[in-house]
């Protein structure tokens, strides 16, 4: 019988030869998942005999790291902004610079109280989950146009003991004749070009449909600039992701309008990633 630092070794080898990033990394996260323990205690255990009962879950797994697909999805969910999100093929990984949004946000809205925001293309509701954790006073509004991600959403609220509302449809569809205090919102912004040059994890295994903005990728937030001004209460602010090219196309959409401001932020970078706005 194998012992834990063994099977560690042999783990990150068999990624090593498959060309897998962070082979060593992966290894550790997919069997301190299987032996349902930290990354750090297997070292504190390295002697431990792994079961095969164990090692049979550890190498599907591997397998499926083997392949290129991203951990988080053989895992089944993702730490992000405090919360543990379950998370499958249907929805994007959470990325860290939303994690950056949230903080920006939470300073943006003060106090929460009788206040309404939405956070809209919300797959697995991180974004709007972590504000509504942040700020519980905050009336949260989530919807997506996939079925699968809001049943996703509605499993992490679940799953985080936050109560939130969720919406499935297009955009700013299912909030016809309604107006919020806040709206944020980080939808598809890849352009198809770019799309074909993705990472192969990113490409072959998150949902298209949640990646590409279209030929130009900036189609969504064209669409929204028609869209927001009905939507917002006075003084109501919107705060957006966008990619890291896309800051000064951004800006020239939004420009003139009923905004009294229109600001891009940026990430740990330096690239253009956020843009906010307020309505006169």
């Amino acid at each position: 019988m194998k012992t834990i630092g063994e099977v560690l070794q042999l783990s990150t080898q068999f990624l090593a030869e498959r060309k897998i990033e962070r082979a060593r990394r992966l290894a550790e996260e997919l069997l301190a998942a299987t032996l349902q323990m930290k990354r750090m205690d297997l070292y504190l255990q390295f002697d431990r005999p792994v079961e095969e009962t164990e090692l049979v879950l550890l190498r599907e797994g591997l397998k499926r790291c083997g392949k290129g697909e991203p951990v988080e999805y053989v895992l089944g969910e993702v730490e992000f902004a405090g919360c543990q999100l379950a998370i499958d093929r249907s929805v994007l990984i959470p990325r860290p610079e939303t994690e950056i949004l949230i903080d920006l946000i939470v300073k943006e809205i003060g106090p929460a109280q009788g206040k309404v925001l939405w956070d809209v293309c919300a797959g697995s509701g991180g974004l709007g989950l972590a504000l509504k954790k942040a700020l519980p006073d905050l009336e949260v509004i989530l919807s997506d146009i996939s079925p699968e991600a809001v049943a996703i959403g509605q499993k992490n609220s679940q799953k985080n003991g936050l109560e939130v509302e969720f919406r499935t449809g297009d955009l700013l569809a299912p909030f016809a004749g309604e107006q919020a205090d806040f709206v944020t919102c980080n939808p598809p912004y890849v352009t198809e070009t770019e799309y074909l040059n993705l990472q192969p994890s990113v490409r072959d295994f998150e949902p298209r449909r949640a990646l590409v903005g279209g030929e130009r990728g900036t189609e969504f937030y064209e669409r929204l600039s028609c869209d927001l001004p009905l939507h917002l209460k006075p003084g109501g602010k919107v705060f957006l992701e966008i990619g890291a090219t896309q800051g000064e196309a951004v800006k020239k959409i939004f420009a003139g309008g009923p905004w009294a401001r229109g600001e891009l932020k940026k990430d740990w970078s330096g690239h253009d990633r956020f843009f906010f706005l307020e309505k006169q």
